[in-house]
């Protein structure tokens, strides 16, 4: 019994020997060997067989986004400044009167996203600010001159209105959808050379602190982003809209795409355009406070266990906080049950509020915990840029 039952398993040992080297050198043989697919991101069905390598793309992604990509040209009228000498009274008696410099035109291009069948774009508002005429060109080879609905320049969002029958909108992504790693693509039209598309990933979220708008949650990307693409799409693997692309880090004079670009994401895109179609302005929640950081050795002295919450260090007599009973000094930690992190979040969370209506903001005072109700403010509006 004993030796039948090492034939067996020397037997086992060597049939599946025999069929690990069939396997590995010819699979074919086996009769079982799928063929290699090609995938297509984006498309219903996951993989078409064929007898190619496996490759990767995001043709149909395309496809769906950039007809609702549109490529922007604006025009200004620039006068020329007029020569120091021409006010020289001496040169005046000798010469007359002269005229004042010319009026020489000056352009400017961007892209924007077909947001509405109803002919509304969004675009950056400084690729649209101070234009004396804007002209739109669809990726059908159709223009048109669209004007301006409405502008929001701390966000840098501004929305435009077109009249043309039968235009592509663009699908938004469900709000905040976009993580750190997937592949995203930037569409816009590049130093002007026509539409283009690039290929990168959401490299971080939430990025803020850049000092290019007042209101900051950029979502960042490596996708190239250069002059010309401002106010265009920044689409997932799907064709749908995570972002406006805004701005990029660049050394370079002409300012040349180094791999780290800024969209605004589609939830703040997506709240400024309701308001702007609404309304045409964007209004925001105010208590009337200056703020800094809080830092370790400012929570050190605050006797705090950790870092966190921004510093009162201006009550503004009159407004909501004056009149809610907040003090410098105080320090804000929350806002409605949100927590306050810095003070580029509380501005974010205070400016989230509805004007006209209460919110309960929690401070530490000193020792203690004190919650204050105030009536939120209208955020004034800013100073227009010359």
């Amino acid at each position: 019994m004993r030796k039948l039952w090492l034939i067996f398993c020397q037997t086992t040992t060597v049939c599946l020997g025999v069929l690990f080297v069939v396997s590995t050198l010819r699979p074919d043989l086996l009769g079982n060997s799928p063929p290699a697919a090609v995938v297509r991101v984006g498309e219903a069905t996951s993989a078409t067989p064929v007898a190619a390598a496996r490759t990767v793309s995001y043709s149909e992604a395309v496809k769906r986004a950039t007809p609702a990509v549109v490529n922007i040209y604006t025009s200004k009228a620039v006068k020329t400044r007029r020569h120091p000498m021409m006010d020289d009274p001496v040169f005046r008696f000798f010469f007359g009167e002269q005229p004042d410099g010319d009026v020489q035109p000056s352009t400017n291009l961007g892209s924007g996203v077909i947001v509405s069948e109803a002919g509304h774009i969004l675009t950056n508002a400084h690729v649209v600010d101070t234009a004396d005429e804007i002209e739109v060109a669809l990726a059908d080879t159709r223009r048109a001159i669209a004007k301006v609905v409405g502008s929001d320049p701390e966000s840098d969002l501004a929305v435009l209105k077109i009249e043309l029958p039968n235009v592509r909108a663009i699908t938004f992504a469900p709000a905040d959808n976009a993580r750190v790693g997937d592949v995203v693509l930037a569409i816009g039209n590049p130093f002007g050379v026509g539409q283009t598309v690039t290929q990168g990933i959401v490299s971080a979220l939430g990025r803020s602190k850049l000092q290019i708008n007042t209101f900051e949650n950029f979502i960042q990307t490596d996708a190239a982003i250069n002059p010309g693409n401002s106010g265009g799409a920044l689409v997932d693997v799907n064709g749908q809209l995570i972002g406006i692309n805004t701005a990029i880090y660049s050394r370079t004079p002409g300012g040349a795409s180094l791999g780290i670009g800024f969209a605004i994401p589609v939830s703040t895109a997506r709240s400024v355009l309701e308001q702007i179609i609404k309304s045409g302005t964007v209004k925001r929640g105010w208590i009337g406070v200056g703020v800094q950081d809080m830092t370790a050795e400012l929570a050190e002295s605050f006797n705090l266990p950790k870092v966190r919450g921004a510093l009162i260090t201006e009550v503004f007599r009159g407004t909501p906080a004056d009149k809610g009973g907040m003090r410098v000094g105080d320090i804000l930690v929350a806002v409605n049950d949100s927590p306050v992190t810095d003070s580029a979040s509380m501005l974010n969370l205070i400016a989230a509020l509805t004007p006209g209506t209460r919110a309960r903001l929690k401070v530490q005072r000193e020792a203690r915990a004190v919650e204050l109700q105030v009536s939120v403010g209208t955020r004034p509006k800013p100073k227009r840029r010359e």
